[in-house]
Parts: structure tokens; C-alpha cells; sequence
């Protein structure tokens, strides 16, 4: 049995729950003076590899989205490795699911992929603290914090346990069967892929609403709900964000997730999954 097949037999039941926050999942937001006082805590560079060897915060190691998917045997592009490959990497590169961890990427190059690295940990289940770079790499630099090109010394190799969180993800055949039941927020571009199609039902609100100013940072959880009110979205009913493949959505599920406004879901597969078998509607 796939872990695909394994996770959809436990998303089931976990969808009844998802109208309730992920209770166990430790997120905090961090400016750049908290995150400098992490010093026991694993720092995942999300921004394209290129970018992290020009310069990162010192420490830092490169999880870039685009390492961690791949395509399908049925054309699917860009999803996300099965859980025993990541908890493979991970524990290659000396993090356990217990490790304190900090994310930061830059809304510029990394295309939200510092939402999805948080949203894949939480989906593996990580026991940690998650902290979130506010403002990510440009706050950092504004705030004069060091940087470095120098890769650093590698981490001693550990065990990653993954306890999978399927409630913050929702399979194709899960919307079909509940698509009364939940919100569907497309976060993509307006003209070039919105008005192309979307998901029957789905309301826009493209993932750049999720953040404001110079530095990118994350809008407030009143912000958050009044564009989500303001588009007719129920919130006693689980909010699904999608995109083309989970990067973008996975942003704005952790703008979602740090507000504690209840139910966030990422649809991971997105519109590419969506297309095999349903047409995008206009």
C-alpha cells in the first residue's frame, strides 16, 4: 500500500476534526532579534538554492522546495516526497522531529516555499517548536544581522519520526466529497491563471494579500479575516488554500495557521493534480 493510499484512508476521518486548530503543532512568529537568540535551534534556508549560497543566515541550511518534489508516474508535477523520504533527508542533515526549528525565505525568489516548509513539518508531524522568520531574509538585513556564504560544519545524522497530521492536507477525492462542506481559496495570479481556471466554487485571494510592506511580513489574524469575510468565506468551515502545486498555498495556510483562526487546510496537489481528472472551470 503507497503512503498516498495510507494517507487518504486517514484523512477521512481527520477531516470531521479540521474545523479545529492543529493543537499540537508549535508555530511562533519571530522578529529578527528573537530568531538571533535561537542558538539551539536547526535554521532551514527555504529560498532557492542558488540564493542561500550567494549569502544566508549563518547556520543555515538550504530545504528548498524545489529538492523535496518530483513528478508523478501519472504526470503530477511538483509533489511533495513521501513522508519516509523527507524524515530520510531530514535525519540525513542532523534534524529530529523533536529539534527546534527556524524558517525563513524571501517572497521574492522563493515563491511562498517558506510557508510550505512549515506546512510540510507540520504535516509530518514535528514536535518542536516551528519558528517563522518574520519579514524573512530582508528583515533580517535591515536589522544589520550577519550573513555568510561559508556552508558551514554538517550536523551529526539523526532519526526523524514522522506522525503524520493528515488534517492539514485534503486529497482530490476529498473535495469532490465534502465541497459543501468546506471553503476553497484559490491563491494564484488573477489574469494568467485564475481567469484561466479554478476549482468549481473557489473564491480568489492571490497569496501576495498574505503579506505587507518592505520586508514581506505576515498580515495580522484581523487583516486575515477580514479578506477572508469580505469574500464570502464561512469560517465555521474548513478554509482549503490551493495554488498550482501547494508552494504558494502553503504560504498562505501558514498566515492562516499563525493567526489561529480555526480549520486550515493546503490542498498540495493543487490544480495540477486537479486537472487529471476534473476540467478547471472558468
Amino acid at each position: 500500500m503507497t503512503y498516498r493510499m495510507i494517507y487518504l484512508c486517514m484523512a477521512a476521518s481527520a477531516m470531521l476534526m479540521a474545523a479545529a486548530p492543529l493543537m499540537a503543532f508549535d508555530l511562533r512568529l519571530a522578529d529578527p532579534a528573537q530568531a538571533a537568540k535561537l542558538s539551539d535551534a536547526v535554521i532551514l534556508d527555504a529560498r532557492p538554492p542558488k540564493e542561500w549560497q550567494q549569502g544566508h543566515i549563518p547556520g543555515a541550511l538550504s530545504f528548498s522546495w524545489e529538492n523535496y518534489t518530483r513528478t508523478e508516474e501519472d504526470g503530477v508535477k511538483w509533489r511533495i516526497l513521501p513522508p519516509e523520504e523527507l524524515a530520510r533527508a531530514l535525519g540525513a542533515m542532523g534534524i529530529s522531529h523533536t529539534d527546534a526549528v527556524l524558517v525563513y525565505g524571501d517572497a521574492d525568489t522563493s515563491w511562498g516555499g517558506e510557508g510550505w516548509v512549515v506546512w510540510m513539518l507540520a504535516w509530518l508531524g514535528h514536535e518542536g517548536p516551528v519558528y517563522f522568520l518574520d519579514g524573512g531574509i530582508q528583515s533580517w538585513q535591515a536589522d544589520n544581522r550577519p550573513m555568510t556564504a561559508d556552508a558551514g560544519k554538517n550536523r551529526a545524522p539523526t532519526t526523524y519520526e514522522v506522525n503524520l497530521a493528515p488534517q492539514v492536507n485534503i486529497s482530490r477525492e476529498q473535495i469532490d466529497a465534502r465541497k459543501d462542506k468546506i471553503n476553497l481559496v484559490d491563491t494564484r495570479g488573477f489574469f494568467k491563471e485564475w481567469m484561466l481556471g479554478r476549482l468549481p466554487g473557489a473564491v480568489h485571494l492571490g497569496w501576495e494579500k498574505f503579506y505587507q510592506g518592505r520586508h514581506r511580513q505576515v498580515i495580522s489574524a484581523d487583516q486575515l479575516k477580514t479578506l477572508l469575510e469580505n469574500k464570502g468565506v464561512d469560517l465555521n468551515k474548513p478554509v482549503v488554500y490551493y495554488c498550482t502545486a501547494g508552494i504558494r498555498s502553503g504560504y498562505t495556510w501558514l498566515v492562516h495557521q499563525l493567526s489561529g483562526l480555526p480549520g486550515a487546510v493546503n490542498y498540495e496537489g493543487g490544480t495540477e493534480e486537479w486537472a487529471q481528472k476534473h476540467p478547471l472551470t472558468r
